[in-house]
């Protein structure tokens, strides 16, 4: 079956419910170790099939904001969904008080019985209107940022297909397509304050209707950070800040002096080469062929993959008006089918999706064999493993894709990564700083922003475009509003995935695919540091760890003559 003709069936709750609940009575009542995984195994088929429809409603509703159809299914969605988790609230409860607990444990992942610890302490009944809510307000803002139109160059453009322009080589048009990009949303700057701040409002109550200080201790336990806490984070933000950030500023001088400006505006870092970035060569059709045979020259098990992937029609990868902004991998559970989700724009960030994205993929595809929806992807900042890095394994095929201009992609690839870090963790600085003062105005929130960019991204001189000198950039990234939290995983993640570039690259690791292979099949089955022990790979709060990998990255594009980079 083509993914077209994979059937969505509104769930009926009320049917379910009734046969879910007496699948959770049977766990309860089980006292042998047989029956206790009878009823395990029955609700982890409910589940799935759940999984499956939501997935499927909110893929298509992705694909086009402006379906009708998938429309109410959103909302539908975002009505019951906190149904459907009461009830998964219920079975983790039971799961975790079965009197055959310790012979459970023998046979199922540890960490399923993390997550349900984890999943106790982040519900009641009594909230499931606050959930509802916030549900909607993500998809008001997925809606509000799928519906921009921006008239540029004789017509009508979205978010991603705006991109092209801030590249640009002729130094007008960037500034124009920043002025113009940043025009949408001071337009609507006051819905993204109201969406943002009844956001904030409502996540304030559930963190404090389930007895958190504030958001934050809620977000961290929702994300299931096992293997490391908050304070750990903020001394790594920390090591970022001191460490991270003078060697991004070496290369942004680099960048300047590259292309002879005597000033750099924001509106320039989006050009690195004064000939134009590197961009793919080829037709989008071309590209996924391109694709197809580096992952068959990769490994038997990724051509399978892509085989899969394309046969399928598993991929949805052109920019279109009413498609949401961005990029995403997801997991159909009933056709064990990973779907990838993408906005082609003629920049180099196309060939990104095509490893990035497929790193998640080929992670679920390997991960198959697990039953349990919520561990079929490991934590984010360990899924983020699998992603960054086949964007490094992929190097060696590059040329298929950037042909002479492969040098120039490298280079920029590597050092947007480092790049990036900095970016990263500001997002988890301010997200944290917002929570612990969830009373702020949505004119605090964006002096806040404007106060930390300037801290970890003082590239950014945002003299000549007064609106985001005002702190309106963190509108665009839409984790913020849609997965609070959801983003110190990255840089974890590209800690990591240094690591993996340097095996594979500069020290020519015989191992370094075995290990990449195997945290790929262990999928959710294990925590964040295990995975990192099965791929023999430092931990980023390892002392040492960032110094060392950020010094092999510098040292790498410090040695790259600029004579390489025409």
């Amino acid at each position: 079956m083509n993914f077209a003709d994979y059937t969505y069936t509104r769930p009926d709750f009320a049917t379910y419910k009734e046969a879910y609940l007496a699948s959770v009575a049977q766990l309860q009542q089980a006292l042998t170790l047989e029956e206790a995984k009878t009823a395990v195994d029955q609700l982890n088929h409910y589940r799935s099939q759940v999984d499956t429809a939501m997935n499927l409603a909110s893929i298509r509703y992705s694909i086009d904001t402006n379906d009708q159809f998938y429309e109410k299914e959103d909302a539908w969605w975002n009505d019951y969904l906190p149904h459907f988790e009461s009830l998964d609230f219920q079975f983790y409860q039971a799961l975790l008080a079965s009197p055959v607990l310790t012979e459970l444990k023998t046979i199922y992942p540890a960490t399923l019985f993390l997550f349900a610890e984890s999943r106790v302490k982040l519900f009641d009944e009594k909230l499931i209107p606050l959930f509802q809510k916030e549900n909607q307000l993500a998809s008001d803002y997925n809606k509000l940022i799928a519906s921009a139109a921006i008239e540029f160059a004789g017509e009508t453009r979205n978010l991603p297909q705006m991109t092209p322009f801030t590249q640009a080589t002729d130094r007008t048009t960037r500034k124009k397509a920043a002025q113009a990009t940043t025009a949408f949303f001071v337009e609507n700057e006051e819905k993204f304050d109201a969406i943002y701040d009844e956001m904030v409002n409502v996540r304030d109550q559930i963190a404090k209707g389930l007895g958190f200080d504030n958001y934050v201790q809620f977000a961290d336990v929702k994300m299931n950070r096992w293997d490391y806490n908050r304070p750990m984070i903020e001394t790594y933000r920390k090591e970022i800040l001191e460490k991270v950030v003078p060697a991004a500023q070496t290369l942004y001088q680099r960048q300047q002096t590259r292309n002879q400006l005597d000033q750099m505006y924001n509106y320039d870092l989006g050009l690195v080469y004064p000939s134009g970035n590197a961009k793919p060569q080829g037709t989008p059709e071309e590209l996924v062929a391109h694709a197809q045979v580096m992952y068959h020259e990769l490994s038997p098990e990724t051509g399978a993959f892509f085989d899969f992937m394309k046969e399928h029609q598993l991929l949805d990868l052109l920019s279109k008006p009413g498609k949401q902004s961005g990029g995403y991998c997801t997991y159909i559970a009933d056709f064990q089918s990973p779907f990838i989700f993408a906005n082609f724009n003629g920049t180099s960030g196309d060939v990104d999706v095509l490893t990035h994205e497929a790193g998640h993929a080929f992670q679920c595809y390997e991960s198959r064999w697990i039953k349990e929806p919520e561990i079929v992807f490991p934590n984010f900042e360990s899924c983020e493993i699998h992603s960054m890095s086949m964007e490094f394994i992929a190097w060696p095929w590059m040329e298929g894709f950037f042909k002479e201009q492969t040098a120039k992609y490298k280079f920029a690839h590597l050092g947007d990564a480092l790049e990036f870090l900095p970016y990263g963790v500001l997002v988890d600085h301010f997200q944290q700083a917002v929570y612990e003062n969830p009373q702020w105005s949505p004119a605090e929130r964006k002096a806040c922003w404007r106060k930390l960019e300037k801290q970890y991204c003082p590239e950014r001189d945002y003299s000549e475009i007064p609106d985001l000198d005002r702190g309106l950039f963190w509108f665009r990234q839409g984790h913020i509003f849609q997965s609070p939290f959801y983003y110190i995983d990255y840089t974890l993640a590209q800690v990591c995935a240094f690591q993996f570039w340097k095996r594979f690259h500069v020290d020519h690791d015989e191992r370094a695919w075995s290990d990449y292979l195997a945290i790929c099949q262990v999928g959710g089955t294990k925590t964040f540091l295990e995975i990192l022990d099965i791929a023999h790979l430092r931990s980023p709060f390892e002392a040492g760890a960032l110094d060392d990998t950020i010094a092999a990255v510098s040292e790498y594009l410090a040695a790259v003559p600029e004579s390489d980079l025409n």
